[in-house]
């Protein structure tokens, strides 16, 4: 997978395959609105080696991920991690079959983080979905209105 920070030079990124798990250096560029140089997009999609991702500003952040070739998906694994701060989250994933194209939405699912009980919140999402061009996730950290930084700690597809 290659990587570009809107607006910044790209960047290689290396990913091993994991169980069937896509290889996502091999046949996609990801997108991300920010990113926190200690938190690297990289380590979201290698669960094993990071502390996962997390934006450089607080608001809403998109991960986009442009496929070299329309790909099926049949399977999306999200982690999330907030051990700090209480806060509500919304994220949205949303899929379309040509860059730039009409996307159509997956899922949109709300998750209250308190740090004296719920830090974690994981999802995965069978899927069937054929011609994937582009995967986005639109995360925003604080739908309480309150500025949070958002953060991925996982994100793997099969």
């Amino acid at each position: 997978m290659r990587k570009r920070i809107v607006g910044s030079p790209s960047t290689p990124i290396s990913r091993e395959s994991d169980q069937g798990w896509l290889d996502l250096e091999q046949i996609a560029t990801v997108e991300v609105t920010s990113e926190d140089p200690s938190f690297p997009i990289e380590s979201a999609f290698i669960p094993s080696c990071g502390p996962g991702w997390r934006a450089s500003q607080k608001g809403e952040q998109q991960i986009r991920i442009i496929f070299d070739k329309p790909m099926s998906l049949h399977r999306i694994q999200l982690r999330f991690h907030e051990a700090e701060s209480e806060r509500k989250q919304e994220f949205i994933v949303r899929w379309s079959s040509a860059a730039g194209g009409p996307e159509k939405e997956i899922v949109r699912q709300q998750w209250n983080f308190s740090p004296a009980g719920s830090t974690t919140e994981i999802e995965d999402y069978a899927v069937d979905l054929d011609g994937v061009s582009v995967l986005e996730l639109a995360i925003q950290p604080d739908v309480g209105g309150r500025e949070a930084v958002a953060s991925l700690a996982v994100c793997r597809l099969r």
